[in-house]
């Protein structure tokens, strides 16, 4: 602040610009007036131009009498007729400056060596860093330490910025959720970890992988996290666009002293809650232990592809995002909710030998509602085979005969509506219409209606809703081991409310209830729908 200062010819005390018009002084002379008291003049000036440093922590009348006398001074140091920029007093120009993206900040300092000396002012770099990341008062325990707002632009937040938000790792079928934020005085990678299956209620569980920080020195450093000894040196690569890595170059600090044996132990409580002993299915424990084995290869050193959270549309049937679901002997995984027209579909981003993530786990038309008949019908797998199997004929015989319009939809339970909102709104009052066996019969309305599990369909969860306001027609992905002979099944998807929903897989008769993610993850939504559906073509193509 020390040049400012200097530039807009301030002596050393307070009304010295006052001194200055009286005595007729030159605007360009060199006062010796210190660091300290120009900050403290331009923030006064801050705080009648929208600058956060002074005003909340003044009163009422001091606040007011400090911007007449700062709205006065530089009133009276404006020229008549201003013909560019520099004709400007620097604490306007501050003012100007801190308003502008950071980005665009080194190109302005190439225009001339007034502007260049303004933008040495860490008022501007402070604002910067507060807007852009969402840094405030970690900002003065940097400069405590001697790092300035503008050191921890330029040397930290400005080159890693491309890495912040949503990513996925390259770890084979199995997947994950990495999420890089800034994150107090660091950036950190935080890997997002499902609740121990099969409590899909519990919130989710972070691990961080790495971090990047200039706490020590002036100099960037970058440390793995991973392992039980602490931080230690790592490294990250950017390359193509939107695909970073990560290498550990100490891969001796993910080591236990009791072995391979130890780090299994260990690894088996973080992930799973348990011990092997507590796991009495023996196909179950095969999992497990090839999963360790598989993931545990790869030291931290992997490659991640950025991912997006969908953008909402008006005709979207609740809020797309990401949920957490059930997945038989597999746990939990993680999977993304998305509308595209007349059809909802989960993706998944955790994944497992049978289905790995990047694939279309569900497929929901929502063209085709289902209604449902009265709960001891519903008891019944026989009668909710009898209408889901109707509507996947129906739907097959379309896809080999896209030109016939479907027959006895609504005799089977089913409406073909248009696509979107409009066509949603004419299969749910038509299907009012359309009783279904049994004593009463409740229709797809928005308003919750009873429900309950056929006879003889598994589930992990016990307690799940008893009540939904919607039901759909759906597919789900199954296949063997390696993803060998994939296949969409039928079954039914479930609208419980905003925040859960579940689908019954007929063949497997498997229920699997799915809770949404309550994080706030910033950086994450695609800027567009287009872009968003590309996201998702990449992502089927790198498993596939």
């Amino acid at each position: 602040m020390a040049v400012c200062a200097r530039l807009c010819g301030v002596g050393q005390s307070r009304r010295c610009r006052r001194r200055q018009r009286h005595n007729q002084q030159d605007h360009g002379s060199d006062s010796d007036m210190d660091e300290e008291e120009g900050e403290r003049i331009v923030g006064e000036t801050q705080s009648v131009t929208g600058g956060p440093e002074n005003s909340a922590a003044a009163g009422p009348s001091v606040a007011h009498e400090a911007a007449a006398e700062a709205t006065a001074d530089s009133a009276s140091t404006v020229p008549p007729n201003p013909q560019s920029l520099l004709d400007l007093p620097p604490e306007i120009l501050v003012e100007v400056f801190s308003s502008l993206p950071g980005t665009e900040l080194p190109n302005l300092a190439l225009v001339c060596k007034k502007f260049r000396q303004i933008l040495n002012t860490e008022t501007i770099w402070r604002r910067r860093c507060t807007e852009e990341f969402g840094m405030r008062e970690d900002l003065r325990k940097m400069e405590v330490v001697g790092v300035s707002s503008r050191e921890l632009y330029a040397k930290l937040l400005h080159p890693y910025r491309h890495i912040l938000g949503l990513w996925q790792p390259d770890i084979g079928p199995y997947g994950g959720l990495l999420n890089v934020v800034v994150d107090g005085l660091f950036i950190i990678g935080w890997m997002y970890l499902p609740p121990h299956d099969p409590r899909v209620e519990d919130p989710m569980r972070r691990r961080p992988l790495f971090r990047i920080h200039m706490w020590e020195s002036n100099k960037v450093a970058v440390e793995c996290m991973y392992g039980h000894k602490g931080p230690h040196k790592g490294d990250i690569q950017t390359g193509k666009k939107d695909e970073f890595s990560t290498k550990c170059n100490q891969t001796d600090h993910h080591r236990m002293p009791g072995g391979r044996q130890e780090e299994f132990r260990t690894w088996l409580e973080e992930e799973w809650g348990r011990t092997l002993e507590d796991i009495f299915h023996e196909h179950m424990q095969e999992l497990i232990l090839m999963k360790f084995i598989y993931t545990s290869q790869y030291d931290n050193c992997l490659t991640y592809r950025r991912i997006y959270l969908p953008p909402r549309m008006p005709s979207d049937l609740l809020q797309p995002g990401l949920f957490k679901g059930t997945y038989g002997s597999h746990g939990l995984e993680i999977v993304m909710l998305s509308f595209h027209g007349p059809c909802a579909r989960a993706t998944k981003l955790t994944g497992d030998p049978n289905v790995p993530a990047g694939q279309l786990t569900l497929d929901v038309d929502l063209n085709r509602p289902v209604c449902l008949p009265d709960l001891v019908h519903q008891r019944s797998i026989e009668e909710l085979s009898r209408l889901v199997l109707g509507m996947h004929e129906e739907a097959q015989r379309e896809v080999q005969n896209p030109d016939v319009a479907p027959q006895g939809a609504a005799s089977e339970g089913a409406v073909a509506g248009g696509a979107g909102a409009a066509g949603l709104e004419s299969a749910m009052e038509a299907q009012s219409e359309s009783p279904q066996p049994g004593p009463s019969s409740s229709s797809a309305s928005s308003e919750a209606q009873p429900f309950v599990l056929p006879l003889g369909v598994m589930t992990r969860n016990e307690v799940y809703p008893r009540t939904c306001k919607m039901c759909f027609y759906g597919t789900g992905l199954i296949a063997g081991h390696g993803f060998t002979s994939p296949e969409r099944t039928p079954g039914l998807f479930v609208l419980f409310d905003e925040d859960h929903f579940g689908f019954i897989w007929l063949e497997l008769k498997s229920f699997s209830l799915y809770s949404r993610l309550t994080d706030r993850l910033a950086h994450a939504y695609a800027p567009d729908m287009e872009r968003f559906e590309a996201m998702l073509r990449n992502m089927q193509s790198w498993t596939s």
